[in-house]
């Protein structure tokens, strides 16, 4: 019997890569409540997030383990294969570190420090986002196949990845504004703490990074 995902297929692998990416983002939205719960300390509410967390990380993975099993070999496509692996694989790290950065928090019960939760909130959805400009540019890939790499659509993929180029910058400013106010009070902290809320950001950041490099993979896809 034919998985669900891989009636996707039809004539192209792209629907499939698509909607796992889309299963990567329910995965990496869950972190805001995620977050929310930490900062009221609600330990039940971080648990029930992150196994929900854990359950779309767990359905992102079988989606890639079908998508690379079943990927033609020969794809009569403007397309090199690897380049679509390598794109499944960018797309799987995302909610990969999501669930890292919910087990980091979730494993030791980390508390936020009230004087930077507003700041790593912001944080938190600003790296999102990001996630979410990829979602948008991935989304266009098949729109750029139907068109035959047309100059427009490739314009259109272009605006797109601007647009999440100034997420990612976004997000690093953020990143640079938290540490400058985790610097501010890590002396009366106790030092582990503030190593593992350093931990985090810079996982955080690296969710970012890699939804950044998930989308800039179609910007590879065309220049082929």
């Amino acid at each position: 019997m034919a998985s669900p995902i891989m009636s996707l297929f039809g004539q192209s692998p792209i629907k499939p890569l698509q909607q796992h990416m889309h299963t990567v983002l329910e995965c990496v939205d869950l972190l805001n409540p995620f977050f929310q719960a930490v900062i009221k300390e609600d330990w039940e509410a971080v648990e029930e997030a992150y196994n929900t967390i854990a359950e779309f990380e767990g359905k992102a993975d079988d989606q890639k383990q079908d998508i690379r099993l079943h990927l033609p070999k020969s794809l009569f496509m403007p397309i090199n294969r690897s380049d679509l692996i390598q794109l499944l694989s960018k797309q799987n790290k995302v909610c990969n570190t999501a669930k890292d950065i919910a087990g980091l928090i979730l494993g030791r019960k980390q508390v936020i420090p009230k004087k930077i939760a507003s700041d790593m909130a912001a944080y938190v959805k600003s790296a999102i986002a990001v996630a979410t400009e990829a979602k948008v540019v991935i989304d266009e890939l098949d729109e750029l196949i139907g068109s035959g790499f047309g100059g427009r659509e490739i314009d259109r993929i272009n605006k797109c990845i601007t647009k999440l180029e100034k997420a990612e910058n976004k997000n690093d400013k953020r990143q640079i504004t938290l540490r400058a106010k985790l610097h501010a009070i890590e002396a009366d902290m106790p030092p582990i703490d503030a190593m593992f809320i350093y931990k985090t950001i810079e996982a955080i950041g690296n969710l970012a990074d890699r939804a950044q490099s998930a989308g800039e993979q179609i910007q590879v896809i065309i220049a082929r």
